[in-house]
C-alpha cells in the first residue's frame, strides 16, 4: 500500500503544483506500472481524485497539525493522502498509518517520525480538529474561496447544496439506445444480472452501484451507452427529425452525438479541433453502428470546414469551466482561477456568432455548457441575443429547473441549456 500512497502523493502534487490534468497523469501514473493489481489500481485512482476531492478540507486540517511548514513538498502531499485514507475511506486505520510511515521513510527517512506524530495526532483530535477545519469555508466546503463566493453571490441559500453535490461520487447512469430496445427491456437485463437500476429519465437508468463497463449487457454491441441524465436532455431539446441536416459544434467524446443519432435518421457532421479526441468519437459511433460526417476544425472558425450548406439544427457543446461535473473531475476546482470563467465566456460568445451563420432560416441552435456559472451561461446568452436581431430564445421544458439551468444533484450533474431560433 505504501507504493500506492507515494504515487497517488505524486499524482496529486503533479495536478497541484504543476497544474497539470488529472486523468492524464493518472493514465501516466497507470501505464507505468502494468504489474499492478487491478485493486492497486482502482485504489490508487480513489486516492487521487478523493484527496482532490476533500483537499479543502485536508489541508486545512493539516495545517493544525504541523507547528511549521513542511520543507519536503513530497511528504506533505504523502500526509494528505493519508488523512483522506483516515477520513474519508474504510480502510483500517493501524494499515494505513503503519503504510504512511513506511512511505515517508522511503521518500525522506528524517521525517518518518513526523509522519508517524502528525497522522496518529489527527485519530487522538479527530473531532476537533475538523471542527477547526470547518471554521473556514474552504475547509467546510473545499472549494477555493473565489468559487464559493462566487455561487453564493449568484444562488444565495442554494449556493451549499450545489457545493456539497459536487464532492459526492458521481452516479452511474445509463443511456438506452433506442435503436436496440427499450429501457424496460434492459432494465430486465441488467436485472438478470443482478444488477439493480432506476429510471430517472425517458431513455435513463441510473445504477444503484456503478459497475465496470464490461459487466454490462449488450454494451459492446451497442445496446446502451454511459452518460450522466444531464447531458441526455441535449438530443431531446434539440427538437431533430428524420432528414434534418444537423452540426455537432466541439463534438468530442461523441456522447451527445450519438445521441441525437439514435433519435432521428439524420445527415450528421461532428466537428472538434482535437483530432485525438475525435477520434473517440469515431470509436463510440462504430460501437453503436452509427454514421457521422467527423471534421477537424475550430468552431469559432468555419471558414476552415464548412461546405457553405446550411443546417437545420446545430448543438453548440462550448468549451466551459466545467464547473458543473467537478464530482466526476475534481481537480477542476484546484486548477481553474477566477479570471478564467471570463475567458470562457468570451470564446463562447465568438463561437455561438460562427455557428449562426451556419444555420439555416427557421432552424434551431441548443447552446449547452456543463456549467454553473452565469457568466458562462445568461451572461453569454444574453449579449449574444442583444447584437442577433434574427435571434430569439424559446422556452424549455425541464422539470423543476428554470431557464435552462440545471444543477447538480443526486440524478445528474450541472448543465446549462438555451434554445435559440433564427426568425425571418
Amino acid at each position: 500500500m505504501q507504493h500506492v500512497q507515494i504515487t497517488a502523493s505524486q499524482i496529486v502534487q503533479q495536478v497541484l503544483s504543476n497544474g497539470r490534468n488529472l486523468n492524464q497523469v493518472l493514465d501516466e501514473a497507470l501505464r507505468g506500472r502494468s504489474n499492478w493489481t487491478p485493486a492497486q489500481r482502482a485504489a490508487l485512482q480513489d486516492l487521487s481524485y478523493g484527496t482532490l476531492r476533500y483537499y479543502g478540507q485536508l489541508r486545512a486540517v493539516l495545517g493544525r497539525l504541523l507547528h511549521k511548514p513542511l520543507s519536503d513538498e513530497r511528504v506533505r502531499f504523502l500526509l494528505l493522502v493519508a488523512l483522506y485514507q483516515l477520513q474519508h475511506s474504510k480502510s483500517a486505520q493501524h494499515a494505513v498509518v503503519d503504510h504512511a510511515v513506511r512511505a515517508a521513510q522511503i521518500l525522506n527517512p528524517r521525517v518518518s517520525g513526523l509522519a508517524n506524530a502528525v497522522l496518529r495526532n489527527f485519530l487522538r483530535n479527530r473531532a476537533s480538529l475538523l471542527d477547526q477545519a470547518a471554521l473556514s469555508p474552504e475547509g467546510k466546503y473545499s472549494y477555493p474561496q473565489w468559487w464559493i463566493d462566487e455561487l453564493h453571490t449568484q444562488y444565495g441559500e442554494r449556493s451549499a447544496a450545489i457545493l456539497e453535490a459536487g464532492n459526492q461520487h458521481p452516479p452511474l447512469t445509463l443511456r438506452v439506445n433506442r435503436r436496440r430496445g427499450t429501457v424496460d427491456g434492459y432494465a430486465a437485463l441488467l436485472a438478470q444480472q443482478d444488477i439493480s437500476a432506476r429510471r430517472i429519465e425517458p431513455e435513463a437508468l441510473q445504477l444503484n452501484k456503478p459497475v465496470a463497463v464490461d459487466k454490462l449487457p449488450g454494451f459492446f454491441d451497442g445496446m446502451v451507452s454511459v452518460q450522466d441524465a444531464g447531458a441526455q436532455y441535449a438530443a431531446r431539446l434539440l427538437d431533430v427529425h428524420d432528414g434534418m441536416r444537423v452540426l455537432d459544434a466541439c463534438a468530442a467524446p461523441g456522447g451527445k452525438t450519438a445521441n441525437i443519432l439514435e433519435s432521428a435518421q439524420v445527415e450528421m457532421v461532428a466537428v472538434d479541433k482535437d483530432e485525438k479526441r475525435l477520434q473517440r468519437v469515431t470509436e463510440n459511433l462504430q460501437r453503436l453502428a452509427l454514421d457521422a460526417q467527423l471534421l477537424v476544425g475550430d468552431a469559432a472558425q468555419p471558414e476552415a470546414w464548412w461546405d457553405g450548406r446550411p443546417f437545420q439544427r446545430i448543438l453548440a457543446d462550448v468549451p466551459c469551466s466545467a464547473s458543473g461535473v467537478v464530482r466526476r473531475h475534481p481537480d477542476i476546482k484546484w486548477l481553474r482561477r477566477p479570471e478564467d470563467i471570463a475567458g470562457f465566456a468570451g470564446q463562447q460568445l465568438a463561437i455561438l456568432c460562427a455557428l449562426w451563420r451556419l444555420l439555416a432560416q427557421d432552424g434551431k441552435l441548443l447552446y449547452a455548457t456543463c456549467s454553473v456559472f452565469q457568466q458562462e451561461n445568461e451572461q453569454v446568452i444574453a449579449a449574444f441575443l442583444a447584437q442577433q436581431p434574427d435571434a430569439r430564445r424559446l422556452p424549455l421544458t425541464l422539470s423543476n429547473h428554470s431557464e435552462g439551468q440545471l444543477l447538480p444533484d443526486d440524478q445528474h450533474d450541472g448543465f446549462f441549456y438555451a434554445l435559440l431560433h433564427k426568425t425571418a
